[in-house]
């Protein structure tokens, strides 16, 4: 194993909206992968026909696309092992289980749930163990054929060895779980249909992976996994047990887990505010691993060469919005001003922009964007930064208004109108001077002077650089909208 090429695999489940625990998984599989020279193994896990859906399925291709966490084998790909989809692999599983039972590592079951909960609650009422009790694990072939007679369906449970399981998870280390601790476990259903503890570790072995990257709430099952790994190493299933390293919990508001339904937990939520794969990925590698103490911002090529799972912290981890948008603003400072130009693109039209298409200009939006870009967070803040430009009126903030709007700001915007009329409007300099001259005849600084201003033609109290915005818009429009707020102040 331990030089065996890296082989990990991403092997998600088909059931709503993905989420940014599930990325981050991901992420930590694709780094690993990178940083080794290895293989990512992108599988399926679509054996629960009553949840899965080919929408989500499409969604979780889509959304690794979107991430750039490209996988070596698996859906649209192929490989060696296809196929990759759970759902078109079932006679695999049949022939597994039946290779178990023969050679003695499994046994048919036929405890009704009543049965289990009675012995379950009295075990519990004695201070034992409550898991399964080995009813079925020794029956003759007399009792079987007595408990088929009587019409009773059979699970298929898996038989764990009576010792301790001590393995090395490359997070948390040195782990030893007594056996009373790991009942023996249903690997088939009575209708035949095979279970996640067998198709994923079972799995795992036909596709040989060498490292299993996957989040804490799956330690508990690691026991039994290599119990079974043992067994089909023996059946010649498993060429070798792999390597389990187990990520801290992502935790949201008041000290939980973050669940798919919270509201930030959506990935499509990020997609559609406008983060880049790139910001939020920084981000998300950093919810348990850190490339240095001093440093949070960083390219997913310094990430790749950073990155190793043992040097992931134990530590739950703490999503933070704040910092996640303060990550992607960095990101989005880091484009060249045409990339962000473009990214822009989907922002500043329908359903999205609220003015008419035809009214959009693109050599605006270029002459812009360069100021825009150091002052959104998300891409989505971009419509609300330049719609003064595109539409017939600026958008009406009767906040703004009133904020901006104090002392005599008919008198000042009167004076400025006026300076600026013999501005230069080819300079923002000149519009600049022209403000502060008016401020200054009304005893004001520029800060103040331009507030009226800015609110007339942009809508807004703060925005992107005023006198760059106003030479933008041009002469005759930025004039028409102060005489606007003029006869409105009348008003």
């Amino acid at each position: 194993m331990a030089n065996a090429p890296v082989r990990v695999r991403f092997c998600p489940s088909p059931t709503g909206n993905p989420h940014v625990g599930l990325v981050r998984t991901a992420l930590f599989n694709w780094a690993f992968a990178r940083h080794h020279q290895g293989t990512l193994v992108f599988r399926i896990e679509d054996t629960d026909a009553a949840r899965d859906s080919e929408e989500s399925y499409q969604q979780l291709l889509d959304s690794m696309r979107w991430l750039g966490l490209d996988w070596d084998e698996g859906p649209e790909i192929g490989g060696p092992h296809a196929p990759y989809r759970q759902s078109q692999r079932m006679d695999l599983y049949k022939d597994v289980a039946e290779k178990l039972l023969a050679a003695g590592y499994a046994y048919p079951c036929y405890c009704t749930t009543e049965e289990l909960d009675t012995r379950r609650d009295a075990a519990r009422a004695a201070g034992k163990p409550s898991g399964y009790d080995g009813h079925c694990r020794d029956l003759t072939a007399e009792r079987k054929a007595a408990y088929e007679a009587e019409g009773r369906t059979s699970i298929i449970r898996f038989r764990m060895p009576d010792e301790a399981i001590t393995f090395t998870d490359l997070v948390r280390g040195e782990i030893t779980v007594q056996p009373e601790n790991v009942p023996d476990y249903g690997i088939v259903r009575a209708n035949g249909a095979p279970l996640y503890t067998l198709v994923n570790p079972v799995d795992d072995a036909l596709m040989e992976i060498t490292h299993v990257l996957r989040g804490e709430d799956l330690l508990s099952s690691t026991p039994r996994q290599i119990a079974l790994y043992r067994a089909l190493i023996e059946l010649g299933v498993a060429k070798d047990t792999p390597a389990f390293g187990h990520l801290p919990y992502v935790m949201g508001e008041g000290n939980k887990k973050l669940s798919k339904r919270d509201p930030q937990a959506s990935l499509n939520l990020y997609r559609e505010r406008g983060f880049l794969p790139e910001g939020l990925l920084n981000y998300l590698s950093l919810l348990g691993w850190s490339i240095a103490e001093d440093r949070d911002i960083f390219s997913m090529d310094e990430l790749v060469a950073a990155f190793d799972i043992e040097d992931v912290n134990a530590n739950p981890a703490r999503f933070d919005l704040k910092k996640c948008e303060h990550i992607n603003a960095e990101h989005i400072r880091m484009l060249d001003v045409k990339t962000f130009t473009e990214a822009c693109g989907p922002w500043l039209k329908a359903p999205f922009a609220p003015w008419a298409p035809e009214a959009f200009d693109a050599e605006k939006w270029t002459r812009i964007a360069p100021y825009a870009q150091t002052r959104v967070t998300v891409l989505s803040d971009i419509t609300d930064n330049v719609d003064f430009l595109f539409l017939d009126e600026p958008v009406e903030d009767e906040a703004s208004w009133a904020k901006a709007m104090k002392g005599e700001p008919a008198a000042l915007l009167t004076t400025a109108r006026a300076h600026l009329e013999a501005a230069d409007w080819s300079d923002p300099e000149s519009l600049k001077n022209a403000v502060l001259t008016a401020g200054e005849a009304h005893g004001l600084k520029l800060g103040k002077a331009q507030a009226p201003v800015r609110v007339a033609v942009t809508g807004r109290t703060v925005g992107l650089p005023l006198f760059e915005s106003l030479e933008i818009l041009g002469r005759d429009k930025s004039l028409a909208r102060i005489d606007a707020a003029l006869a409105k102040l009348a008003a």
